[in-house]
């Protein structure tokens, strides 16, 4: 009876315990909205890319339409050409009369060695956290650095260039947090209930500038439970 009592338990917190689903299913858009101009899907990945002939005026969103998390971990394999600009969007909303266009939280993403892992918030306050930054936001208050997580320069050479990386975003409450290839990044506590946000789309993002590709697949979230307080 005991036995039993036990593996009933054990199976009831295996049900509980929050998985990762896809967001992606490797064949289509399906799903997903954005400018058929710059997104397609190439041998399982989505591939958005930005010609000579196709050069944007500003940036673009590829845009999940399942939901709008709220807690949750977010994985992305990414790979990003020599000069690609991207990021992934979280916890966003989509910009007033504007297609294809999201507000919000964004692990950014480039080519080069100064941007990847920072926290920016498209369309808002901008810079929030740059790479080996842990901050604070607080109303009407420039971000405060709590601590540094490591050298920029040092925690940049984790990025494998325009080959494969795995971003890892958790947001968790106010926490906001950006792993590269197990490696964290950035760390951003938002404590400015006037522009900060509990939830919100999830974008990946073609940028305003010269030619690029930006590839990802892989893409799944673990939804969580109520998030931490203050």
């Amino acid at each position: 009876m005991l036995r039993s009592i036990l593996f009933l338990i054990a199976s009831l917190a295996a049900v509980a315990e929050p998985t990762f689903k896809p967001l992606f299913d490797g064949k289509s858009l399906t799903g997903w909205d954005g400018d058929p101009t710059y997104w397609r899907v190439e041998n399982g990945c989505i591939v958005g890319e930005v010609t000579p002939e196709t050069l944007l005026d500003r940036n673009s969103f590829l845009i999940w339409q399942g939901g709008e998390p709220a807690n949750f971990e977010l994985e992305v394999e990414y790979r990003v050409s020599a000069r690609g600009n991207s990021g992934i969007n979280y916890r966003s909303k989509p910009t007033p009369n504007v297609k294809w266009a999201l507000t919000g939280y964004q692990g950014d993403i480039e080519g080069g060695d100064r941007w990847t892992g920072q926290n920016y918030e498209e369309r808002g306050r901008k810079f929030l956290a740059y790479r080996g930054q842990s901050v604070v936001l607080k109303p009407s208050e420039n971000p405060e650095l709590i601590k540094e997580l490591g050298d920029p320069a040092e925690l940049q050479k984790s990025v494998k260039k325009e080959d494969w990386n795995l971003y890892r975003i958790v947001a968790d409450g106010p926490l906001l947090r950006h792993y590269v290839n197990g490696v964290l990044m950035s760390e951003v506590r938002d404590l400015d209930p006037e522009n900060r946000t509990g939830k919100g789309r999830i974008g990946v993002q073609v940028h305003v500038g010269p030619p690029m590709k930006i590839e990802y697949r892989a893409i799944r979230l673990k939804e969580l439970g109520p998030g931490k307080k203050k």
